[in-house]
């Protein structure tokens, strides 16, 4: 059971509202061709990214570290990144096959977090590699939502770049896991 101040600590505030900016940015990308839709869209993007790197500073800074924010900051990652990710893939602003590696990266992960977490008994935090993929990720969605022109080279790297990240944070999930699995037999976690 959670207690009051386990869960209501400024870094967990930080990442319910991450995680409540989803909703409307769903809506509002039905109407991305609007100049003053897409900066509300960058606003809240923008805002979703500052939350992003500062719970997890504030909880450090401020020994707030809890299970709970431990579950809920790259829950909320996820979900933001998930649902601009399948809205952007519904109205034809990303391939198919980009679509399914961004979310089929955070289904695994996800699934993986909770099976991991049943066997350690205890929810791993993010790592860096994670926290730099989803913010390039979150980069490359906006430049996308901005309609910023993908033949351009800086597009190209940035989306390479993501690619690249995708597939080297979800190796490096997997060897973690398998690295905290081997301690927790051996006793060491």
């Amino acid at each position: 059971m959670l207690s009051k101040k386990e869960t209501f600590t400024v870094s967990n505030l930080l990442s319910f509202i991450r995680l409540t900016i989803a909703l409307p940015l769903w809506f509002l990308l039905d109407d991305i061709g609007s100049a003053d839709v897409r900066l509300v869209i960058i606003v809240l993007a923008l805002l979703a990214i500052i939350t992003d790197f500062l719970d997890g500073f504030i909880a450090r800074r401020r020994n707030e570290i809890t299970e709970l924010g431990k579950m809920i900051d790259p829950l909320a990652d996820k979900f933001v990144v998930g649902v601009v990710a399948v809205k952007l893939f519904i109205i034809g602003k990303i391939p198919e096959y980009f679509f399914f590696i961004v979310v089929g990266r955070d289904v695994l992960i996800f699934l993986g977090g909770i099976l991991l977490s049943s066997k350690l008994g205890k929810v791993l935090p993010s790592n860096m590699l994670g926290k730099i993929t989803v913010t390039v990720l979150a980069f490359l969605l906006l430049l996308i939502i901005l309609n910023y022109d993908q033949s351009n080279l800086i597009f190209k790297i940035i989306y390479f770049s993501t690619l690249i990240l995708i597939i080297a944070s979800l190796i490096a999930y997997i060897v973690r896991a398998i690295e905290f699995i081997k301690k927790k037999e051996y006793g060491s976690v």
